[in-house]
């Protein structure tokens, strides 16, 4: 196998301007496909397709048609000292609404009812106005048979809405999801506006010159501009969620980068060890390129096993994180050696600061990270212990976490679009958007006032269930909705009508967006178990087939376990229990089950990921000869600045999402904040050498079979470490034969 990688790196060195001509252009291609992504993005898929509330939602459109009530609410305010029967503002409102479908056929179909008599809409002025009559509102049909058409629609249509002079508010449906949307897109804005350049001077100080600095920053745009453009042909065939396109960004240029930064690294470590350019680029690519490799496998493998999930929205993040690590590995062994090729020593020009040209001849174990790693190897309990038991506080406020689904309250407490809707809830609390559905199949029609008095039983209701309709199209096929105290918090209710007895042939769906959210969680947390032992044995396995040992992976994976739980503990102390929500601008509540899988998803391929660079050259430390104890402290002192430099690419990149109007735009950046900060600093640097010093030469064993895998590194022979002095060094000093090649 190496062989034939070797073979690989050979062409791309002979061939360097040739694989930049084709790859590049080809990405470039890719990007031009791509840049009209946002037209083709869908703002479905948030829901269990198999769930009962969608097959209520599926039966009732059948049977009733679509659902276009609570599209567009316009709630018009009486001018002061007058109410809404005032003729001329009567007349006012009346003429704006019955323009509407005439000046916008394609996309409204029609004014559904309001307090006035209007040419399309039903005139009912109990339900469409308050009794004060200060108050009216209007229910205006989007056109479109499914939810990106319609909000497409809405669009073209919302500047027109407003009436000079007029004070109304605009709530609905789809006000809320384009505000959601559009908060968005101006998050990925910011990031590429703020992110960005921000990330170039890191690098800059961190290479210590433009052009070093340039190439991982090449490496992220390249990988992002391909991803858009196989997004984009993702979405010829299946819906891709609108949600993917800032998360893919922010994933794919960290990750880029990051890759990029490991091979550069290494590539001018071998420069200063005196090899030549086609040799260094063979080294860097056959040591930290196959690495690069491994490590996005793991992370494709943690993003692929979100598929398991029902939810589009899910499955759309999934292949939309997949094809973007996929393309940075890509980019890193294809497009970064050739340049390497092309530049050679080049690499270090525009250089003001050669301090960070790490040289791969000298002894790094005395710089800061290997000081700390000895220090901790020295005293592993001592410090271990406390460190330990702060994660395991950290992860205490788990017990209140609570799950819910998107809605205005996402919004920032002061967005008009958020305070339209909740005052429009407070004004018409029985027309809210949200309400519990009730489909009911049964031959005999009697059967339907049995029905709806069991159902008015239910804890929770706001008002009774009104006398059902019948469809008009499908025999025996009744529905009738009713809102409920808190659409948020409808648990209870939704338990009590699907356990209901029911008349002998007769049949009762619940459905509506309270049980399509209950529905949604459940199949989460009913799937969560399994997800998460199908990734830890797939990134286990995988880590014991490239590093031979049984005991490193498995250290591994309860490292990024318990870093996992810490942050999700912080998650749950900041945004359920509210701590900082003044400060951050945002209303604590339960925490949006679907994008919490994805956090989980990203934090740990990411924590796998760092830990595989490490182990790497530990590893490799250890072929050469060392000791546990100096191979360890080699591998960090090593890797550590690398490691941390990547973190703090990657804080970058998603801190930069942490100013967010939208409060799961803020979930994604603190908890990967959080997570990063405890994975580059406490698991990697203290952590590890303290377990892999109390196992010592046990962290190498596996058993018989495995003991002639091949690490990825074996192959390339590296200048050993030099033996230091350290009180516990010598003991472990072994010859690697002596263990047995326990790798």
């Amino acid at each position: 196998m190496f062989g034939e990688f070797s073979r690989w790196i050979d062409l791309i060195v002979r061939r360097r301007f040739t694989v930049l001509i084709v790859v590049v252009g080809s990405l470039l291609a890719l990007g031009g496909y791509g840049l009209g992504l946002g037209e083709h993005l869908s703002v479905s898929g948030w829901d269990d397709p198999g769930s009962e509330s969608a097959r209520a939602a599926q039966l009732r459109d059948q049977a009733f048609g679509a659902d276009h009530v609570a599209d567009l609410l316009l709630v018009f305010h009486a001018p002061a000292g007058k109410t809404i029967d005032d003729p001329d503002f009567a007349a006012t409102v009346v003429d704006h609404l019955d323009s509407l479908p005439e000046r916008f056929p394609d996309q409204i179909e029609r004014i559904n009812g309001t307090y006035w008599e209007t040419k399309t809409g039903l005139a009912v002025p109990d339900i469409f106005g308050t009794e004060q009559r200060d108050q009216a509102f209007a229910s205006v049909a989007i056109r479109g048979n499914d939810d990106t058409t319609v909000l497409d629609n809405y669009r073209d249509v919302a500047e027109s809405l407003p009436i000079p002079g007029v004070d109304m508010e605009i709530a609905g449906g789809q006000p809320v999801t384009r505000a959601l949307n559009d908060t968005m897109a101006h998050d990925q804005l910011r990031m590429e506006l703020v992110a960005i350049p921000a990330v170039a001077v890191l690098l800059f100080f961190l290479f210590g010159g433009v052009v070093a600095a340039a190439l991982p920053l090449i490496v992220g745009g390249l990988t992002v501009l391909g991803a858009w453009g196989v997004v984009r042909f993702l979405t010829t065939f299946m819906e891709v969620n609108s949600f993917v396109s800032p998360v893919v960004s922010m994933i794919g240029l960290g990750l880029a980068i990051d890759y990029g930064l490991f091979i550069v690294s290494r590539f001018r470590e071998e420069l200063a060890a005196g090899n030549e350019v086609p040799a260094a680029v063979r080294r860097s690519v056959a040591t930290a390129g196959r690495t690069v490799a491994f490590s996005a496998t793991i992370v494709v493998v943690a993003s692929g096993a979100i598929l398991l999930f029902p939810q589009g929205f899910l499955r759309s993040f999934a292949y939309g994180a997949m094809v973007t690590v996929l393309l940075a590995a890509v980019i890193s062994v294809t497009v970064l050696p050739a340049m390497l090729a092309v530049l050679g020593r080049r690499v270090d020009w525009l250089g003001l600061n050669r301090f960070h040209s790490r040289r791969a001849d000298t002894d790094q174990r005395a710089n800061p990270w290997g000081r700390v790693a000895g220090w901790v190897m020295r005293r592993p309990i001592t410090v271990a212990v406390p460190v330990v038991a702060i994660l395991v506080l950290l992860i205490a406020p788990i017990r209140d976490v609570a799950f819910g689904g998107i809605s205005e309250r996402f919004l920032p407490p002061d967005h008009p679009t958020r305070m339209a809707q909740q005052h429009f809830d407070e004004t018409f609390p029985l027309r809210q958007i949200s309400p519990v559905d009730l489909v009911v199949i049964t031959r005999s029609s009697a059967d339907i006032d049995a029905v709806l008095d069991t159902a008015n039983q239910a804890p929770g209701l706001q008002a009774p269930f009104p006398s059902a309709f019948a469809s008009p199209s499908q025999l025996g096929v009744f529905t009738t909705s009713t809102v409920v105290a808190d659409a948020h918090d409808a648990g209870e209710t939704i338990d009590y009508l699907r356990a209901m007895p029911l008349p002998d042939g007769a049949i009762a769906l619940v459905g509506g967006q309270p049980a399509a959210e209950r529905d949604s969680v459940d199949a989460l947390l009913n799937r969560m178990p399994w997800v998460v032992a199908l990734v830890f044995l797939i990134t286990t396995v995988l880590m014991i087939l490239a590093f031979g040992s049984l005991i490193l992976p498995l250290q591994a994976g309860l490292l990024n376990l318990l870093g996992l739980g810490s942050t999700l503990g912080i998650l749950t102390w900041i945004f359920v229990d509210g701590h900082g929500a003044d400060l951050l601008g945002f209303t604590p509540q339960p925490i949006m089950a679907l994008v919490l899988v994805l956090i989980i998803s990203v934090i740990y391929g990411l924590s796998t990921d760092y830990q595989v660079f490490l182990l790497a050259r530990v590893v490799e430390a250890r072929a050469n000869g060392a000791s546990t104890t100096d191979a360890v402290r080699t591998g960090i002192a090593r890797t550590g600045w690398i490691i941390t430099a990547a973190a703090l690419i990657l804080l970058v990149v998603c801190g930069a999402f942490a100013l967010s109007d939208l409060v799961m735009m803020q979930y994604i950046a603190i908890g990967m904040v959080a997570a990063l900060f405890i994975d580059a600093t406490i698991l990697r640097m203290v952590l590890v050498p303290a377990t892999m010093r109390l196992c010592g030469d046990f962290s190498w064993w596996a058993p018989r079979f495995l003991r002639r895998t091949t690490a990825s590194t074996e192959t390339v022979e590296s200048p050993p470490p030099r033996a230091e002095s350290d009180e516990s060094a010598e003991k472990h000093n072994k010859p690697l034969a002596e263990t047995g090649r326990r790798r």
